[in-house]
């Protein structure tokens, strides 16, 4: 399984950037795929996350409201739409995605996700 992701750069406080992870298979035969951030200095932590076969989605609580996740099932790829961005939310952004069911609990750690991308740079300048 190979993800891709793509999209990342440098942009000003309140810029927008969407995030695409390109995923090998067909994106249906993942159960769950997310987003995660790492940030200098601090550990992995997921912003976003979702079930493929229904796209509930679930969004961390520090990027509510500006962070969305979405899917393209005819392209197999994953989306991370960010709007108002801030400088707190520079760091390497990675999808992952697992092909079992994850519960609630679980959809934002990442050690339950086996399968990650390389990762894309977002940087958010003030």
């Amino acid at each position: 399984v190979q993800l891709v992701e793509s999209g990342g750069g440098s942009v000003q406080t309140g810029g927008s950037l969407r995030l695409s992870c390109e995923i090998s298979l067909y994106i249906y035969s993942s159960y769950c795929m997310g987003w995660f951030r790492e940030a200098p200095g601090k550990e992995r932590a997921a912003v976003a996350a979702h079930y493929t076969g229904t796209a509930t989605k679930y969004v961390a609580d520090s990027v509510k409201g500006r962070f969305d996740i979405s899917q393209d099932n005819a392209k197999n790829i994953l989306y991370l739409e960010m709007n108002n961005l801030r400088p707190e939310d520079t760091g390497m952004y990675y999808c992952a995605a697992v092909f079992k069911f994850l519960t609630r609990s679980t959809l934002f750690e990442a050690s339950a996700y086996p399968y990650w991308g390389q990762g894309t740079q977002v940087t958010v300048s003030s």
